[in-house]
């Protein structure tokens, strides 16, 4: 009798497999500040007795010489570390410029170093981004994608999400043929703790448009991005 052998895969691919684009991204994260003005927020006197009582926590003597100004200073850190809350990514892009001679190949802005902070253990992780998009007769001055780059990095983040929030603002503001974003970092979280692995870098990408939808302009962004002078 022979046996009959049934795949465990099925024939057609579901919806979601059909659907390979990603999510969209609200676009409330990516065109105003993260926090408004009149949002209810903790006094900076609270700020710093947080930080005492972490150090207290930890088993530090709170009243110890080099320690007495630390609540201080860290909420100052805090201060310039997560500044991205604050400042509004479409105002970045909002300035273009349209003397372009017709130029219709893609703009690529390599090695754009970033330090952020991991949202699930609040330690650095840190790298570069890689940005390229296709421009629509007018382009955006070249440190604009640099200082994009680092509002949504200075937030509590995933690298993850900063791939795809950097990707969503600069396709949704500028309106170009596409967009292609490759970041490779650092994480802290597992480096200098848990597992402990010393340089191991992760990265990540998004695509859209011409980049999402032509592999061959994927390949050319990735070769000039690893190629060169590298």
């Amino acid at each position: 009798m022979d046996a009959t052998i049934k795949s465990i895969r099925p024939n057609k691919p579901s919806d979601k497999q059909l659907d390979s684009r990603p999510a969209e991204l609200d676009p409330a994260e990516f065109l105003a500040a993260a926090v408004r003005a009149d949002q209810p927020r903790p006094a900076r006197a609270e700020a710093e007795a947080a930080v005492k009582t972490l150090l207290a926590y930890i088993g530090e003597n709170t009243g110890r010489e080099g320690l007495l100004d630390t609540p201080r200073r860290v909420v100052e850190a805090f201060d310039e570390l997560y500044q991205g809350y604050h400042q509004c990514p479409a105002e970045v892009l909002d300035r273009t410029f349209g003397e372009t001679a017709g130029y219709d190949d893609f703009v690529l802005v390599r090695d754009i170093e970033f330090t952020s902070q991991c949202e699930h253990h609040m330690m650095p992780f840190y790298g570069k981004a890689h940005i390229a998009y296709t421009p629509v007769e007018r382009v955006v001055g070249l440190s604009k994608l640099a200082r994009l780059t680092d509002i949504f990095a200075r937030r509590l983040q995933t690298q993850e999400h900063l791939t795809a929030q950097i990707a969503a603002a600069i396709d949704e503001i500028l309106k170009p043929r596409g967009v292609a974003v490759l970041i490779e970092a650092e994480h802290t979280c597992m480096s200098v703790r848990g597992v402990a692995k010393h340089g191991a870098s992760t990265f990540t990408s998004r695509y859209t448009g011409m980049f999402r939808d032509n592999p061959a302009e994927q390949a050319r962004f990735l070769s000039m991005v690893r190629g060169m002078t590298r």
